[in-house]
């Protein structure tokens, strides 16, 4: 079937043999199979037709480039602090156009405004623009992007920073801000699991609550803040190097892993902390003009490997023949691999490579000293990674092997608590 005179984004009438619909012809995806035509109905759900139903299609209304939206304008108020909000991508921050069917992303302080107009009560406001990206396309030299723009807005005289993100690879990017800032103003990581065209988006809460946290916390470093349960009552605070994404689509999917979160925040501006003060102490009061430090160095070959019954030991020696310095290892239980793999990892560390151990059971703590297994990749030279979460232990070997080549040096770092990332004990709580 031919559309010549309709294009992508022109409302429709569609009559087929079930029935009939309206909506904006949607662009069809490259991969999409060619039976289907797809239109965003006016509640703002797609669906596809098969177009062997289709009887007859009218054009209702050609495209236009965009909907005309009145941006309200940022007002500066002398007794409000400055936040700045940095967009890397995702939805959290953007609004539906009805009229070509399409997300626009909301940049600007006046755009961000007009989007969630309960911003303009919190703080001053700024937007900028970083890049706009998927979170799966986010890679380790984003990472830098967002820190240097981090430190350029606190240098800059902002009170915090809410960076929005897409939401599945927000833990990576959180714990490489952790390492790479130390910063006297909060910077806050913040997302939507679902889009703002969607009754039931999270989108414009979680920023609210971030901005809130940003303009009223107590104390400074990186967190990101996520609903807190399914519902809208509060967003809870998590520390930068300890959060995980564990559901792919529920509002409250963000938890702390082995820790408690640091507090809720609300709508309302209401923050309240949930740990008791000694538990801070990887944070620095706010606002000590003299703590703001950028530390952006990387080594970007470093590879995260989760064992699997069947592992082949090439896969490790590939990593090293391609000249990779480290290895992070998400093994069973307390930190074990099947013994095959012991030849490999002891000749990857026998050739300069880092090898650190983490646990795919997310909960708990690697003790590789209980079972012999273990035992022996530690005289190896594994390093075991305590409590961390495997893409925190990634993202930090990354950033120690930007500062060493040194074997000895490397393990030393892997096994300081720079941001949190390790806890002495972990607690049934």
């Amino acid at each position: 079937m031919e559309l010549k005179e309709i294009k992508e984004g022109s409302l429709v009438g569609i009559e087929t043999t079930e029935g009939a619909y309206r909506g904006i012809l949607m662009p069809r995806s490259e991969l999409a199979d060619k039976g289907h035509l797809v239109i965003k109905l006016d509640n703002g759900y797609n669906i596809g037709i098969e177009k062997s139903k289709i009887t007859q299609i009218e054009l209702i209304e050609k495209k236009r480039e965009k909907e005309e939206i009145e941006l309200k304008k940022a007002v500066s108020d002398p007794g409000k602090v400055n936040v700045s909000i940095l967009a890397t991508g995702g939805t959290i921050a953007s609004k539906v156009d009805y009229v070509t069917g399409g997300v626009h992303s909301a940049f600007s302080a006046d755009e961000l405004i007009s989007a969630v107009p309960e911003l303009q009560g919190i703080a001053n406001i700024s937007g900028k623009q970083v890049f706009n990206k998927f979170s799966e396309n986010v890679n380790p030299g984003d990472w830098v992007k967002i820190a240097r723009a981090v430190y350029d807005e606190v240098k800059n005289g902002a009170c915090g920073v809410v960076v929005t993100h897409g939401t599945d690879t927000m833990g990576y990017t959180s714990a490489a801000l952790s390492f790479m800032l130390k910063t006297p103003a909060p910077v806050i990581l913040t997302g939507a699991q679902r889009s703002s065209d969607r009754g039931s988006s999270d989108a414009a809460m979680d920023l609210i609550c971030a901005a809130q946290f940003a303009a009223k916390a107590d104390f400074a470093g990186v967190f990101v803040v996520m609903h807190g349960e399914p519902s809208d009552s509060y967003c809870l605070i998590h520390p930068g190097t300890r959060v995980r994404k564990l559901h792919s689509s529920r509002r409250d999917a963000f938890k702390t892993v082995n820790d408690k979160p640091l507090g809720k925040a609300d709508v309302n501006g209401n923050i309240e902390y949930l740990k008791d003060s000694n538990s801070y102490r990887f944070f620095i009061e706010k606002n000590k003009k003299d703590r703001l430090e950028l530390d952006t160095k990387l080594e970007e070959k470093a590879a995260l490997i989760k064992y699997f019954p069947g592992l082949n030991p090439e896969m490790i020696s590939y990593l090293v023949n391609a000249g990779y310095k480290g290895i992070v290892l998400e093994g069973t239980g307390l930190g074990h691999v099947n013994e095959n793999l012991f030849k490999s990892i002891k000749q990857a560390i026998d050739s300069g490579v880092t090898v650190a151990m983490t646990s795919q059971t997310i909960f708990g703590r690697v003790n590789m000293r209980v079972y012999a297994t273990g035992r022996n990749l530690l005289n190896a030279g594994v390093i075991p990674c305590e409590d961390m979460l495997p893409e925190t232990a990634l993202v930090k070997l990354m950033w120690v092997l930007g500062h060493t080549n040194k074997a000895e040096k490397a393990r030393e770092m892997m096994l300081t608590n720079y941001a949190g990332e390790i806890t002495k004990r972990t607690t049934v709580e």
